[in-house]
């Protein structure tokens, strides 16, 4: 996939903590943030399914990604929740 360079504003204590946990992984800091960033959106969860969806039937499949498709609609209904408080 193409990547695009980007700029983020990060607190120093956050850019710290990034620099010291990518070199003890033996990581680049842009690796180890596009890790933490698909980490943190799930798309590392997403992945790994599909990786087992290969062995599934196409129902089982089906009913993965609806499951998936209702958390992730109950974890926006939460947040917006949470907002609007």
């Amino acid at each position: 996939m193409a990547k695009t360079r980007t700029t983020l504003t990060l607190d120093e204590a956050t850019l710290k903590a990034v620099k010291i946990r990518a070199a003890r992984a033996g990581q680049g800091e842009s690796e180890f943030m596009e890790e933490a960033i698909k980490k943190a959106l799930g798309l590392d969860f997403l992945k790994h399914q599909w990786a087992n969806a290969e062995n599934m039937t196409d129902d089982e499949v089906m009913e993965m990604v609806l499951d998936v498709q209702k958390e992730v609609r109950r974890e926006m209904r939460e947040e917006r929740r949470e907002g609007s408080s």
